[in-house]
C-alpha cells in the first residue's frame, strides 16, 4: 500500500509562484504567507508525484502492486489472490486480447493458459468453408460443442471445478462444453 514519502519536495513550490509583492517585502504578513504556502507544498507534493507518474500507474508492468489489482477491475480481469505479482500483471496486460478473442477456441485456450499455466487441447464441432455452389453442405456438426482437455504435469494439481467454471464463463451460451482434466498418470497410461 502506498503512503506518504518522507521529505518529498514539490517540483513547483507555492512560494515561487507568489506574486512579486509577497516575495519582495520584508513584513510579517509576507513571512506568514510564505510559511503558510510552504506548508502546503508537503500536502500537494504527492499529487504532483502521482500525476507526473500517471503513465506508470496505467501500465500493469510498472504499476505499484496494489494498483495492479485495481487495474484488473478496470479491464474486467479476475486474478487469483494467491498468484504472484508477475502473473497478476500478465493477466491485466493480456486482458484486452482475451476479451477480443472471447467466444472463440483461441480465446478459450488463452483463458485457460493464463489461469492454469497449462496449454489445453480444445476440440470444437464447428467449421468454416466457402463454396461457389449453392446449397453446399455445411462444415462441422449440427449440435455445437467444445471439449477442453487439460493435461496436468507430473506433481501438479489442477482444480477441476475452477477450470469448469472458467470454461462456463467464457463459452458461447449455445455451445455445450465438456471439461476433462487428466493427471500425469492418466496421460502416461
Amino acid at each position: 500500500m502506498r503512503g506518504t514519502i518522507p521529505d518529498l519536495r514539490s517540483p513547483r513550490p507555492f512560494a515561487d509562484e507568489l506574486p512579486a509583492p509577497y516575495r519582495q517585502a520584508e513584513t510579517s504578513v509576507v513571512s506568514l504567507v510564505e510559511r503558510f504556502v510552504t506548508g502546503l507544498d508537503g500536502v500537494i507534493a504527492p499529487v504532483f508525484a502521482t500525476l507526473d507518474n500517471l503513465p506508470a500507474y496505467l501500465d500493469p508492468w510498472l504499476a505499484p502492486a496494489d494498483f495492479v489489482d485495481y487495474l484488473a477491475g478496470w479491464v474486467a480481469a479476475a486474478p487469483d489472490e494467491t498468484w504472484p505479482l508477475e502473473r497478476r500483471r500478465a493477466l491485466v496486460a493480456h486482458a484486452l486480447r482475451m476479451h477480443a478473442l472471447r467466444g472463440t477456441a483461441a480465446g478459450l485456450a488463452e483463458q485457460i493458459r493464463t489461469y492454469t499455466g497449462i496449454e489445453p487441447e480444445i476440440e470444437e464441432s464447428g467449421g468454416v468453408s466457402w463454396s461457389t455452389t449453392p446449397e453446399s453442405p455445411l462444415p462441422g456438426e449440427a449440435q455445437p460443442r467444445v471439449t477442453v482437455r487439460v493435461r496436468a504435469p507430473a506433481g501438479a494439481s489442477v482444480d477441476v471445478r475452477r477450470v469448469r467454471a472458467l470454461v462456463e464463463s467464457v463459452r458461447p451460451a449455445h455451445v455445450h462444453a465438456e471439461v476433462e482434466v487428466l493427471s500425469a498418470e492418466e496421460v502416461l497410461a
